[in-house]
C-alpha cells in the first residue's frame, strides 16, 4: 500500500469518527426528546480497483422498530379510549348517586310506598297526603333531572368529537407535510431524522384519537387507514368533515362524520364514500361516539321504561279509587283513539254519581265486553249515558274521555266489576283513559295502546316516521322511513317494517298489549331502535306513532311528566276511597274513612308489570338493575383504563428500550469514537513522519 492510500484511508477514518462524535452528541442532546429515535452513522469500506481505500461516511440512520412502534400506536388508542369510557361512566356514576342515597332512584320509590303506609296508619291525615304526594313528585323529578343530565353529557360527549376531529385534520395536514419531507430529504440521501421524529410524535398523538393502521412506504411516507379501512392518507390527504356536531343540545340522532379529500387550500373537498359512524374508529373519537350514540341512549330509553312503569303502576292504584267527596268531572288524557274506533274492553266497569256525603245516586254496571267485538268508543259512552240516566254525562272529544256530573254538589266515580274487571291491553276502564290519574304527562299514553292488527293507523297521506336501528358499539345498521304505504291498518305498519331495510335485522310484531315489537336477529348484537323524526298523528287526535307504538321508552312522557297539579295544590283530592259497587240507591258507596286505596299504591309498586322488551318486572327491581348496570360500567372502564394504561407503558417502554437513547452506551461508544479518532490520527502521523524521512533520503 502506497502512503498516499495510508494517508487517504487515516484520512476517512478521522472523518467518520468525527461524524460518530456529532452523531453521539446529538443523541445525548436528545435525552427524553418525544420521538426522537437514536441515531447511528452508516459506514462501508472503501473500495478501488478491489483494494480497500478506507471508510465511507453515509448519513446518519434512525434505530427504530415498525413493529415496536406499530404496537405503541395501539396501546395509545387503548388508552384514548378507555380514558374517555371512564371519565363519563364516572359522571353517570356521579348523578346516579352514592349506593344507598336518600336522593337516589330506589330510595325515592322506597319513599312513595312508605308514604302509602303512612297516609293508612295516620287516617290519611293532610300532612300525610301532602308528602305522599311530594314524593312521587319528587320521583318523577329526579327522574327527570336524570334525563336531562344524560342529555347534556351526550351534548359534551358531541362537542368533544367536533373538537377531536378538528385536531385529528390538523394532524393528518402536519403528517401529511412531514411525509413530503421525509420522502424528499430520503430521495437527496439527506438525514431526514428531525422529520422522522416530529412525525412520530403526530402519529402517537393521533392514534390516541383514532385507531389507525400505519404502513411505512418505500420512500419514507406512512399511509394511514382508519380501523374500518378507510384511507385517511396516502399521497393525497383526506380530511375529516363534521360541520353539524357541537350544537350543546342532544339529538335524536346525529349525523356521521364523513371523510373527504382535502382541498388545495385545505378545507375538506369531495367526499371518498367513506365514513366513521360508530365504536369501532376505536381511539377517544370511538369511545365518544360509542357513548353519544348508544350508551348513554339505552341508560336514557331505560329511565323512561322505569318512568313508564312507576306511572302505570302508581295510575292503577289510583284510578281504582276515588277522592271524597268525589269530583264533579273526572277528565281523562288523550288517548290517540277516536269514537269510532274499536272499544276493545273485556269485562265490566261500575259508573256512578254519589253526593257530597258519599251517598249513591245513580249507578251503572256497564259490561262492555257484551256490547260486541263489533263496539265502538262511541258505543260506550252511549251506553254511559244511558245507564246514569242524565245524572251524569260522558263525552269523548280529542281523544279525551271526559265524565261530569250534572247537579251542583254531586260527583263522579268509577269502579272494577268485582271478579270481571274491565281490561283493555293490561288496563282497566279508568286507567286506560286516565280518569283518575295521580302522574300525567302530554306526550304519552302512560298506558299500552291495546291495539290490534286490524286496527286503523290513521296516519294522513304523507305522514311519515323515520326509525333507525344501531347495534352495540352504536353504528347506524339501517333505517326506515314508515309511510303507512302498505295499508290502513296497524298490522300493514307491521308488515311494511318487516318488508322494509330494518326487516333484514329483526322482525316486528304486535304483542298481548297492543304495543310493537321487534325481536332481533341473533346476529345482531345489542339492537336499539330509535326515532330520528316523527310527522305521524293518528287522526288528528295529537298522538304519533311513536307515543302510540312502545317501541321505545324514550317515547315514555317522562320530559313533560308531572303529578296532577290540582292533587298538588289540594291534597284531600287524592283517591284514597273505593265505591261500593254493591249497595243500594241512597245508601253510602263513598266514605271519608275509606282508606283501602292508600295501601294499594305501595302494592301496586311492589308488582311486577309487563314493560315489553324489558320484561315483566317490578319498578323497584328495574330501578336497581339501572343503577347497578351503570356502576359495574364504571367500575369495568376504571379497571379497563388502568389496563390500557399499563399495557401503553408497556409498549411505550419496549419501543423505547429498542430506539431511546441511553446515556450509558452512548459514553461508551464516545470513547470507542475518541480511540478511532486517536488511532487514525496516529497513522496520519506516521505517514507524514514516513513522508519526512523518504525526503530526507532523497535530499
Amino acid at each position: 500500500m502506497s502512503l498516499s492510500e495510508i494517508l487517504g484511508s487515516a484520512v476517512s477514518g478521522l472523518v467518520a469518527s468525527q461524524a460518530g462524535l456529532r452523531t453521539v452528541s446529538n443523541n445525548i442532546a436528545n435525552v427524553g426528546t418525544p420521538g426522537y429515535a437514536r441515531e447511528r452513522i452508516a459506514l462501508s469500506a472503501g473500495v478501488t480497483a478491489g483494494r480497500v481505500t478506507g471508510v465511507i461516511t453515509g448519513e446518519p440512520q434512525r434505530i427504530a422498530d415498525r413493529f415496536l412502534e406499530a404496537n405503541a400506536y395501539r396501546r395509545a388508542s387503548d388508552v384514548g379510549h378507555s380514558e374517555i369510557s371512564a371519565n363519563y361512566q364516572d359522571r353517570l356514576q356521579a348523578l346516579l348517586g352514592a349506593p344507598g342515597s336518600e336522593a337516589g332512584l330506589p330510595a325515592r320509590l322506597n319513599a312513595i310506598a312508605a308514604g302509602a303506609v303512612a297516609m293508612s296508619a295516620s287516617q290519611a291525615s293532610a300532612q300525610t297526603r301532602a308528602a305522599f304526594a311530594g314524593d312521587v313528585e319528587d320521583a318523577v323529578n329526579s327522574m327527570q333531572q336524570l334525563d336531562i343530565d344524560v342529555g347534556g353529557l351526550r351534548a359534551d360527549a358531541d362537542a368533544e368529537v367536533t373538537t377531536d376531529v378538528e385536531t385529528v385534520n390538523a394532524l393528518l395536514t402536519r403528517i401529511h407535510d412531514l411525509n413530503d419531507t421525509v420522502a424528499r430529504q430520503t430521495g437527496l440521501g439527506q438525514n431526514a431524522t428531525g422529520a422522522f421524529g416530529q412525525r412520530l410524535s403526530a402519529l402517537d398523538e393521533l392514534s390516541g384519537l383514532l385507531k389507525v393502521s400505519i404502513r411505512d412506504q418505500p420512500d419514507g411516507r406512512v399511509s394511514i387507514d382508519t380501523a374500518a379501512g378507510g384511507v385517511l392518507l396516502d399521497k393525497r390527504l383526506r380530511l375529516l368533515s363534521y360541520p353539524t356536531g357541537g350544537t350543546g343540545t342532544a339529538q335524536p340522532v346525529y349525523p356521521r362524520i364523513d371523510i373527504r379529500f382535502a382541498n388545495p387550500d385545505g378545507s375538506p373537498g369531495a367526499s371518498t364514500g367513506e365514513q366513521l359512524d360508530s365504536a369501532v374508529v376505536g381511539g377517544r373519537i370511538g369511545a365518544l361516539l360509542d357513548l353519544r350514540d348508544h350508551v348513554l341512549p339505552v341508560f336514557s330509553e331505560k329511565l323512561g321504561t322505569l318512568f313508564a312503569g312507576i306511572a302505570e303502576a302508581i295510575n292503577a292504584a289510583s284510578n281504582t279509587g276515588s277522592a271524597v267527596p268525589a269530583p264533579q268531572q273526572l277528565a281523562g288524557r288523550p288517548t290517540g283513539l277516536v269514537g269510532s274506533d274499536r272499544l276493545g274492553f273485556s269485562g265490566a266497569a261500575v259508573f256512578a254519581v254519589v253526593g257530597a256525603d258519599g251517598t249513591l245516586l245513580a249507578r251503572t254496571s256497564l259490561d262492555l265486553a257484551a256490547l260486541g267485538p263489533a263496539a265502538t268508543v262511541d258505543d260506550a259512552v252511549a251506553a254511559i249515558n244511558t245507564g246514569l240516566g242524565g245524572t251524569a254525562t260522558a263525552s269523548f272529544a280529542g281523544g279525551k274521555l271526559v265524565l261530569t256530573a250534572t247537579a251542583p254538589g254531586t260527583g263522579v266515580a268509577t269502579a272494577q266489576v268485582p271478579g270481571n274487571p274491565s281490561d283493555r291491553g293490561g288496563s282497566g276502564f279508568a286507567q286506560f283513559f286516565g280518569l283518575n290519574d295521580l302522574v300525567e304527562s302530554p306526550d304519552s299514553l302512560l298506558v299500552p295502546p291495546g291495539f290490534t292488527a286490524a286496527d286503523p293507523h290513521g296516519f294522513a297521506a304523507g305522514q311519515t316516521a323515520e326509525l333507525v336501528l344501531r347495534d352495540s358499539n352504536g353504528r347506524l345498521l339501517s333505517s326506515h322511513t314508515l309511510t303507512g304505504s302498505a295499508g290502513a291498518s296497524f298490522g300493514d305498519l307491521v308488515t311494511e317494517l318487516n318488508s322494509g331495510n330494518l326487516g333484514s335485522f329483526g322482525s316486528f310484531a304486535i304483542d298481548s298489549r297492543g304495543r310493537f315489537a321487534f325481536t332481533a336477529n341473533t346476529a345482531v348484537v345489542g339492537p336499539a331502535l330509535a326515532f330520528s323524526a316523527d310527522l305521524t298523528d293518528r287522526f288528528g287526535t295529537g298522538r304519533s306513532f311513536s307515543s302510540l307504538s312502545g317501541l321505545t321508552g324514550l317515547a315514555s312522557g317522562l320530559a313533560n311528566a308531572q303529578v296532577r297539579p290540582r292533587i298538588l295544590a289540594d291534597p284531600t283530592l287524592l283517591p284514597l276511597a273505593r265505591l261500593e259497587t254493591g249497595v243500594a240507591i241512597g245508601s253510602k258507596a263513598l266514605g271519608a274513612g275509606d282508606l283501602r286505596g292508600a295501601l294499594d299504591f305501595g302494592n301496586q309498586l311492589a308488582r311486577a308489570i309487563d314493560l315489553g322488551k324489558d320484561g315483566t318486572i317490578t319498578t323497584g327491581a328495574l330501578a336497581l338493575s339501572l343503577i347497578g348496570q351503570a356502576g359495574s360500567a364504571s367500575s369495568r372502564a376504571t379497571d379497563a383504563l388502568a389496563d390500557a394504561a399499563q399495557r401503553r407503558d408497556d409498549a411505550v417502554n419496549r419501543r423505547d428500550n429498542f430506539s431511546g437513547v441511553n446515556i450509558d452506551e452512548e459514553l461508551a461508544q464516545m470513547v470507542v469514537l475518541q480511540n478511532s479518532y486517536s488511532a487514525a490520527a496516529r497513522v496520519i502521523s506516521t505517514a507524514s513522519e514516513m513522508y519526512d524521512t523518504l525526503i530526507a533520503m532523497i535530499r
